[in-house]
């Protein structure tokens, strides 16, 4: 199928609200072409900022979330983790009037206090530039982890029990779901894995409890429009129960 003929026939389909990408793969990518690994990471950009567009430009789905730095990336040579914090700035920099112009809200998920000043910053200005977007919610986590995510709930939850008198029994999932850094994006329905490995490595843990999960060998800065819509196609054939029993 041609991607036009992809595109028209997940349209035919009811489409996912949130579709979540861990994007895996690049410095594979890299290895197996004899290049260094930071030209794995600089096409995994390239790679994010088409399917960005794509999705943006299609009214694809009005929620996109992107892996891009976990909690436990910090554990890479610093050389490398320096290279991925540049590829960022630049990728929020550059892309911040694209993202204006095409009603594109940029929310970054993660603890950014920690980040280094020169990303602090980019994320602050295209944040708030972009806030009134609604042509698409991009989500990109940035020193996000799920387990840190939790443990920000919970966090939050002790300081409204301190501030507002919070007793347990007021504290149900639909509550704690609340506290989460995630609590204005829908749960996604469907979280895609690049690059062979199948598990989600501490990306979404609460929110993926009823999500769909797919799994592609191809690496991140390879998968591309038609790789995304075979994915959403794939979804659509699903039966999603949510541990009801079928009608």
């Amino acid at each position: 199928m041609t991607r036009a003929e992809l595109l028209a026939a997940v349209r035919r389909e009811a489409l996912p609200r949130h579709v979540a990408l861990i994007m895996d793969g690049n410095g594979r990518w890299a290895q197996r072409r004899g290049l260094p690994r930071r030209e794995g990471h600089r096409q995994g950009v390239k790679a994010a900022e088409r399917l960005v567009r794509f999705v943006a430009g299609e009214r694809l789905v009005p929620c996109l979330s992107l892996f891009a730095f976990s909690t436990e990336n910090w554990n890479r040579p610093q050389e490398e983790v320096q290279d991925l914090f540049d590829l960022l700035v630049r990728f929020i920099r550059e892309r911040g009037d694209e993202f204006v112009e095409q009603g594109i809200r940029l929310r970054v998920l993660g603890a950014v206090e920690a980040l280094p000043p020169s990303l602090q910053r980019a994320i602050a200005d295209v944040e708030e530039r972009s806030r009134r977007g609604d042509g698409l919610d991009l989500a990109v986590g940035i020193n996000f982890g799920g387990r840190w995510s939790i443990v920000e709930g919970a966090r939050r939850a002790m300081a409204l029990a301190r501030s507002d008198g919070l007793k347990p029994e007021d504290l149900n999932e639909s509550a704690f779901a609340r506290l989460l850094p995630t609590a204005e994006l829908p749960e996604p329905d469907l979280i895609v894995r690049t690059g062979e490995e199948k598990r989600i490595s501490n990306f979404y843990l609460w929110e993926a409890a009823y999500s769909e999960l797919y799994f592609t060998s191809l690496l991140w800065p390879d998968f591309d429009e038609e790789a995304l819509l075979a994915a959403i196609q794939d979804f659509q054939g699903r039966c999603r129960r949510f541990g009801r029993v079928p009608q």
